[in-house]
C-alpha cells in the first residue's frame, strides 16, 4: 500500500479486480461502506484488512503485466 495515497489505492485495486464496491467487499468480508471510506480517505484499512488487500494485491498483479509482444515470422507481413 502506498503511504502518500491508501485510499487512491484502495479504489485502483478494486477496479483492476473488475469489482464494484459491493462486490469487493463481499470478497473482503467488510461493509460495503467500509470499502466507500477507505476510498474516499475517510478511513484508512488496518490490521487484517489491510493483510487481505496485500493479498489481493498480489493476486490481481499477474494480470496486469502487458502480454508479450509476438514477433512476425521472417517473411510475414511481406508483399509477395
Amino acid at each position: 500500500m502506498p503511504d502518500s495515497d491508501p485510499d487512491a489505492w484502495v479504489k485502483e485495486l478494486r477496479e483492476r479486480a473488475g469489482l464494484s464496491q459491493a462486490a469487493f467487499a463481499r470478497r473482503l468480508g467488510v461493509r460495503q461502506q467500509t470499502v466507500s471510506e477507505w476510498e474516499t480517505g475517510r478511513y484508512a484499512p488496518r490490521g487484517a484488512s489491510l493483510t487481505v488487500l496485500r493479498l489481493l494485491e498480489e493476486e490481481v498483479a499477474p494480470y496486469d503485466a502487458s502480454p508479450p509482444e509476438e514477433e512476425e515470422a521472417p517473411g510475414e507481413g511481406e508483399a509477395p
